[in-house]
């Protein structure tokens, strides 16, 4: 399909159930309507890899808003074993506003980028031997509007929020399966990493009330994903310091004088409690030094600054952007995980990576950057004029949830101190589930990958997972342990 001016597109819902229209009917209309506001273009070749892609990779915009002023990019990669068969994920990367290409290249996508190989010239792709396209077609999806290659023709369109954020996929998703209609019967499932865990929720919700309201397409809506979520704002960053007492990076005596001080409460503290006060400078002397993505991985004395590095800085690069590569230290000793993330920068800023992706001309205010630091979270940002972090605590969507035909997998890797694995596991058991299979060791290859719990209610489950040895973006660091839990969960077969 060619590209094609944004236009306004009318979501019909049905009036009553003898409304005379058949929705089959609906559906010719809503792709006769939808053909203005959508591109798509299949990818048979990318610079960096070798030859023809052996996946079906396809690139496109899907146009949202009144009159369409969103553009929102994505990339879509049909699952190598049954594309008729298998599950359709919708997957959003964190942030917010961190592109796609995080989970394409260094999570669940079907290409890595081949670091040991580098020669100085295009950053060089190899396939991903534990790629979720393997057992699922996966939408990628930049989002929210301002990330990746995102954009929008209006700056009244950029202000966006966690609410928007989550509606908007909704009317994202409703328009690509109107235009990719054989994959209305796919088991469907929402799935992220990280902040985006206060917006899969609610998105989840959505489609279940948009499918009991009538609106179409109707949605084959199964279930959802999460690594390492974000879920109770105050609760996950408050278990921080249960976390870091939990695995020996603070003294018995620190940790029980600072609960007992801050009465639990580490977050909000009162600056007239001098106790409490001075609990937490010395637990800060403690943790400053600690890689809170991967506690035992470095925290890196970067020559070049990770939020330059976040939000592309040519001049870093004196316009030999690889140069920067060739001298990425190669020994284990210097070896720093923000380093990989270079190729993804320098791999999305070359003008023939955009041709063969099909970017539209001039939709690039500037440089292509891997996370919109105007709106990534971290703890204590207010909001702003572009982005407001309206969903504090999502808790209460999860519960919603458990009324659902619905089934939910959690992953935590148990060496994240982001979002810890305690705190997810608080908010799991505040649901109240029935405790479905105890506490159990998960294995891939004879070795122990973690720990899993199952809870359910009525037709609602949901599993929670450790991942033993990960950090915050789970799939990153344990590709192949990810990929299997993954795979053992849609197949409900033995692991």
């Amino acid at each position: 399909m060619a590209d094609h001016q944004a236009g306004e597109v009318l979501l019909v819902k049905p009036r009553s159930s003898n409304d005379g229209v058949s929705v089959i009917l609906r559906i010719i209309l809503l792709l006769l309507l939808t053909d203005i506001t959508l591109s798509r273009s299949i990818i048979k070749t990318l610079p960096g890899f070798s030859g023809e892609l052996p996946v079906k990779l396809e690139t496109g915009y899907v146009g949202i808003g009144e009159k369409d002023e969103i553009q929102l990019f994505y990339y879509f990669v049909e699952s190598e074993r049954s594309p008729e068969d298998d599950p359709l994920i919708l997957w959003l990367a964190g942030g917010p506003g961190c592109s796609a290409t995080r989970s394409f290249f260094y999570e669940i996508g079907p290409f890595k980028f081949d670091m040991s190989n580098f020669t100085g010239n295009q950053p060089p792709l190899v396939l991903a031997p534990n790629s979720w396209t393997k057992v699922a077609s996966i939408i990628f999806i930049d989002q929210p509007v301002g990330t990746g290659f995102s954009y929008a023709t209006n700056a009244e369109a950029y202000k966006t929020s966690d609410k928007k954020s989550a509606n908007q996929t909704y009317e994202f998703l409703r328009k690509w399966l109107v235009d990719h209609p054989k994959f209305l019967k796919n088991p469907l499932y929402i799935g992220g990493i990280s902040y985006i865990g206060v917006v899969v929720p609610v998105l989840v919700e959505d489609i279940y009330n948009g499918n009991e309201a009538g609106n179409e397409p109707q949605m084959n809506i199964k279930g959802y994903i999460l690594c390492n979520p974000l879920t109770d704002r105050n609760g996950d960053v408050n278990s921080r310091i249960d976390y870091a007492h939990r695995v020996a990076l603070l003294s018995d005596e620190l940790y029980e004088s600072a609960k007992a001080n801050c009465n639990g409460n580490y977050i909000e503290v009162d600056p007239d409690n001098g106790l409490c006060v001075r609990d937490l400078q010395e637990i800060d002397k403690c943790t400053d030094r600690i890689n809170q993505e991967e506690i035992y991985e470095p925290k890196c004395i970067q020559t070049v600054d990770k939020s330059k590095l976040l939000g592309w800085d040519r001049s870093l690069f004196e316009a030999k952007p690889m140069e920067l590569l060739w001298s990425i230290p190669r020994s284990p000793e210097d070896w720093c995980r923000s380093y990989v993330y270079y190729y993804s920068v320098i791999w999305a800023n070359d003008e023939a990576v955009q041709s063969a992706l099909h970017i539209r001309e001039g939709t690039l205010s500037a440089d292509w950057v891997q996370c919109n630091l105007t709106i990534k979270f971290y703890y204590g940002k207010p909001s702003s004029e572009s982005y407001a972090y309206d969903l504090p605590d999502v808790v209460g969507y999860h519960r919603n949830l458990t009324k659902r035909n619905c089934q939910a997998l959690i992953l935590s890797g148990d060496l994240d101190m982001i979002v810890p694995y305690l705190s997810t596991e608080k908010w799991i058991r505040s649901l109240n589930l029935a405790v479905e299979s105890t506490w159990e060791p998960w294995l891939v290859d004879g070795q122990v990958a973690g720990y899993r719990v199952g809870y359910a209610h009525n037709d609602y489950s949901l599993t929670f997972a450790t991942v033993k040895g990960a950090g915050h973006t789970c799939p990153e660091y344990k590709h192949k342990q990810c990929f299997s839990i993954v795979d053992w969960w849609f197949s409900n077969q033995p692991l």
